[in-house]
């Protein structure tokens, strides 16, 4: 498929991990990247409902919702085993509904970055926030720049919808799961997806009605301290209760930098 020529005037959309060949080129032209997995656009997720079924994931959703009411020029979609097959059905969703180009892509990159976020001192808030903000740039990492923490707790899984839920955690939380693979630049890397930490209390989170679940699920039971637990649209009050009560009871404050 020929691809629109793209220059630094480009507004780009992105849903999952393209493959860093094409972020180097949107890099190169000097586009602007716009992740639409993250809500950009401030209206209900309902609004995706003509478009997708409410069993589709809050991520996904949001892409529609982004892809719908953004000024964009492209969107890339990764569809391979990074990502899920409901994106690839989204891709197709996304031809109709967009009057823009829209480029199905499968990323099996293998070329590891490190992932020396995932494993530093720092707010969980700020770490998920420059991880996902890294998926728009294919520059190498200052792996000597954030080092390794001994970990007190560990959040597995996908980065949420709604970040709130990580002001719970304590700076010494390590990243496990797809966002490790995420900082990696290797989102289909199902090893690195699939290992946890057995010494440190870890929640194992999913997105809502994510194929992920299974995964996420079935890495908690193996955990001697894990939680398993997933978040539709928001976290609730409850779910973030479950989340400090774990663990206060796994014996980590809430509050322990």
């Amino acid at each position: 498929m020929a691809h629109t020529p793209l220059n630094k005037n480009s507004r780009v959309g992105i849903v999952g991990i393209p493959p860093l060949d094409i972020i180097r080129h949107l890099n190169a032209v000097g586009a602007a990247i716009f992740d639409l997995d993250e809500p950009i656009v401030k209206v209900d997720i309902e609004t995706a409902a003509p478009h997708l079924p409410r069993v589709y994931c809050a991520i996904l959703r949001t892409a529609v919702i982004n892809a719908l009411h953004l000024d964009l020029d492209a969107i890339y979609i990764d569809v391979g085993p990074g990502k899920c097959d409901c994106a690839l059905h989204v891709s197709t969703i996304f031809k109709d509904i967009v009057s823009i180009p829209v480029y199905p892509c499968r990323n099996t990159d293998t070329s590891a970055y490190g992932y020396p976020l995932s494993r530093t001192r720092m707010s969980l808030m700020e770490k998920f926030q420059k991880i996902t903000r890294g998926v728009q740039s294919a520059k190498p990492y200052d792996l000597q720049k954030n080092a390794p923490c001994k970990p007190v707790a560990g959040f597995w899984g996908v980065p949420p919808r709604d970040f709130s839920l990580f002001e719970l955690f304590p700076d010494r939380t390590h990243v496990y799961g797809w966002t490790r693979c995420m900082e990696n630049k290797t989102p289909a890397d199902t090893a690195l997806e699939s290992y946890f930490n057995p010494e440190v209390p870890t929640v194992f989170f999913s997105q809502s009605f994510c194929a992920k679940t299974a995964l996420a699920k079935f890495l908690a039971a193996k955990h001697p301290k894990g939680l398993y637990l997933d978040i539709d649209v928001g976290c609730s009050s409850s779910a973030k209760a479950k989340i400090q009560a774990f663990l206060e009871l796994s014996g980590v404050p809430y509050d322990l930098g």
